[in-house]
């Protein structure tokens, strides 16, 4: 491990502020204390991230690498309608690794719990193989606010947020095609710095009934995990796939797979009755957010299809995959 001292790099990412300092004991005891809140649910999650897996030093700068594995938790947040409140980083370090990198490491993620008022309260430092960074993330939704996959019914109007793709896109400019880095900087920065929905998902949970999920491994696996959840079929329309004019500029023949099944573009996909479609429109509009109906929910087995010029077709779980990777 190329920290010098590790009780002193701890000090050094210790935060110097707290948005919820009256409600946790952070860093500096053996472990976390927060406080549970009078009428609300927390919401736990981690994710992980491995080099050579989830990245590498030709796709992702040490600054990006934390900014990302904050931003799939909190997206995981936003997906259950709640919002973010802590976080704690487990890293194993390999010795290729030096201390100014770490430290960006930490830095994206400061950056971006900056963003959505998130405090660092803990974590762990080993030394390894291989870099692998652990963010586990704790928010809370108010009691019976809560958004699951399993709320979809026949009916139902399915939808996404943003457009979808974009990130697979950047990822192939980053390991194929470095001279469209230019032209197409939007598409790697929606793969380096994806901007989690938390609005659109605290938005949603103002709502009856809503099913919702993120798109962080594939539009087509969402729409499936949502179908299976629910025991409903979903059937999506091509044509109605929001796939942006940057990534359509650089890859048209591949845009429409990459929206499928590309995955990381942690948008919120999800359902919700046809009575409230045009409220949540509004809404959305108010606020500046995109969102587009693509399909329809309907009695099933838990299936879901798309139906194009050439007809209808049943989809699978295409997207990312971390044990299948052949």
């Amino acid at each position: 491990m190329s920290i010098s001292d590790e009780f002193a790099f701890i000090k050094d990412i210790q935060p110097e502020r707290l948005f919820h300092a009256q409600k946790v004991v952070g860093i500096g005891d053996d472990a976390a204390i927060i406080g549970v809140e009078e009428g609300f649910e927390k919401i736990v999650c981690v994710d992980t991230m491995v080099e050579g897996v989830h990245f590498t030093r030709g796709t992702m700068k040490p600054f990006d690498i934390g900014y990302k594995a904050l931003a799939a938790n909190i997206s995981d947040v936003a997906a259950m309608g709640g919002y973010p409140l802590y976080y704690l980083v487990s890293i194993t370090i390999s010795k290729e690794w030096s201390q100014e990198e770490l430290r960006a490491i930490y830095d994206g993620m400061r950056s971006l719990g900056d963003q959505y008022e998130v405090d660092l309260i803990g974590g762990d430092t080993t030394s390894g193989k291989t870099m692998v960074l652990s963010v586990f993330v704790i928010g809370q939704v108010e009691k019976g606010k809560r958004l699951l996959r399993s709320r979809a019914k026949e009916g139902d109007v399915v939808f996404v947020s943003g457009t979808v793709g974009d990130s697979a896109g950047g990822l192939d400019i980053l390991l194929h095609n470095e001279g469209a880095s230019t032209e197409h900087p939007s598409l790697m920065e929606y793969h380096q710095r994806p901007k989690p929905q938390v609005t659109l998902g605290r938005m949603l949970s103002k709502f009856e009934r809503v099913s919702l999920n993120d798109v962080s491994d594939g539009l087509a696996s969402e729409l499936l995990e949502i179908a299976e959840a629910s025991q409903v079929d979903i059937l999506i329309n091509k044509e109605t796939i929001p796939i942006s004019e940057d990534l359509q500029n650089y890859r048209a023949e591949k845009a429409f797979q990459w929206a499928m099944t590309g995955g990381e573009d942690f948008e919120l996909v999800g359902s919700i009755p046809e009575t409230d479609w045009v409220k949540l429109q509004e809404e959305c509009q108010t606020a500046g957010i995109k969102i587009t109906k693509i399909g329809t929910v309907s009695s099933g087995e838990g299936r879901a299809f798309l139906k194009s010029h050439d007809g209808v077709q049943e989809l699978k779980k295409e997207g990312y995959n971390h044990f299948n990777r052949g």
